[in-house]
């Protein structure tokens, strides 16, 4: 079921389509299965999130369709390769590529990933955690400052999904990505699936963590469906796949954010076995559906305190 809003806040998210802002509404990874389906039919979602580095091609295809649906749709740049956790400088000529797009597409949000992928000339397909220790919060917070000062935009940064801790880290995760924030000035990400994983691989509680996480510096929800398994041991080992619907407990923990944050851009994430478009969106229009009930009861609640 698809949900409307009024001719005002239409008008107000038709305004933000044009100048590149993207809105508080539901969104969806933009994938080459889909691309013809999103011109010939100009669905009703908020905006399109793309790869950067599926984008660093002179062009082709894939930036001619990208071209149509830019001129139609808010843009927000995920990128995968910029490695900002890891132990050596960043990769300029990877830098000037991505400033580059930025410049081509002038999304309305640009995020990257809290790990590291690289190590001298090699390239994993891995995005690997990092320690949180007051040696890799500077380095951490230095490639941000160099990202954000070559591309002339604020960077989002993605709390991780991870499996383990390592033993040597000295600051909690929370307070590691605050304390980031503060230094660079960045914005953050919310992966409400990312802190699921995370909780029951290493057995902690999400609601706390959500609860505790810098809220103020959250400008965008990644939402995505995870693989269960069982460790050596027989305990669950949850695998972030992007492979498969938004689970149920998921869904349960985005509601409790939204109550927190009130409506804010949420991406449905679907990266692998992706399904046709109307599967897609309807995880999308269930984004949707529930940052709008949740924001009329609170305003319902507000009204009744007052």
């Amino acid at each position: 079921m698809a949900f409307r809003f009024d001719d005002q806040q239409r008008d107000v998210f038709d305004g933000q389509r044009r100048d590149g802002t993207v809105p508080p509404r539901s969104g969806v990874g933009l994938k080459p299965e889909h691309y013809r389906t999103i011109v010939e039919s100009n669905p009703d979602v908020g905006f399109f999130e793309v790869h950067a580095e599926n984008y660093m091609g002179a062009g082709g295809p894939p930036h001619r369709y990208l071209t149509e649906i830019r001129s139609r749709y808010p843009l927000s740049l995920h990128g995968v390769g910029l490695s900002i956790g890891a132990d050596q400088p960043l990769d300029r000529d990877h830098l000037e590529r991505l400033r580059q797009l930025i410049e081509r597409y002038q999304p309305g949000l640009f995020s990257e990933h809290l790990a590291w992928s690289t190590h001298d000339a090699t390239f994993f397909d891995d995005l690997l955690p990092v320690p949180y220790t007051a040696e890799m919060l500077a380095r951490v917070s230095d490639h941000i400052n160099e990202v954000q000062e070559t591309l002339g935009q604020q960077m989002l940064l993605e709390n991780p999904s991870t499996y383990l801790a390592f033993a040597e880290s000295t600051y909690s995760e929370i307070d590691f990505i605050a304390e980031i924030a503060r230094r660079t000035g960045c914005g953050l990400l919310l992966d409400v699936n990312n802190v699921h994983v995370a909780s029951i691989n290493q057995q902690w509680d999400p609601v706390r963590y959500i609860d505790e996480y810098p809220l103020a510096h959250v400008q965008e929800i990644h939402l995505a469906g995870y693989t269960r398994e069982e460790d050596d041991k027989g305990r669950p080992l949850l695998i972030d796949t992007h492979d498969r619907p938004v689970d149920e407990i998921v869904w349960s923990l985005f509601e409790h954010a939204i109550v927190k944050l009130g409506p804010i851009p949420t991406l449905i994430e679907w990266d692998a076995k992706v399904p046709a478009w109307p599967e897609l969106k309807a995880e999308a229009d269930r984004a949707e559906a529930i940052m709008v009930a949740t924001d009329a009861k609170e305003q319902r609640r507000a009204a009744i305190v007052r």
